[in-house]
């Protein structure tokens, strides 16, 4: 009767003290990557394979919108204020390289 109880509050004790894990992605990847790691009879491998993919996945997709959010404010601003430069572009840090530069006189 104790051992149920002991096991049920340490699963709840990890549980509480793992709510700000970043496993976004893991667990869906997880998920299928048992099912197909089941299937090859390797499914804690794929287990844990699909919660590497997952994760990945998932910052994959935040990237994409993190970008799609800064284009979107760069447009926004340029619309305020024409002069408005973008601080993410790579333009204007290659403009300004040694090799652009213009030749000192002597």
């Amino acid at each position: 009767m104790r051992r149920p109880l002991i096991m049920a509050a340490t699963v709840l004790g990890f549980a509480v003290a793992s709510t700000s894990a970043n496993a976004i992605g893991c667990f869906s990847g997880a998920v299928a990557g048992a099912v197909a790691g089941h299937m090859a009879h390797h499914g804690v491998l794929g287990a844990i394979g699909g919660c590497i993919a997952g994760h990945e996945w998932h910052k994959h997709q935040m990237r994409q919108a993190d970008m799609q959010n800064r284009q979107a404010y760069v447009q926004q601003r340029q619309q305020q204020d024409p002069n408005y430069k973008d601080p993410w572009s790579q333009s204007d840090s290659q403009s300004t390289s040694p090799s652009n530069a213009p030749p000192k006189s002597q």
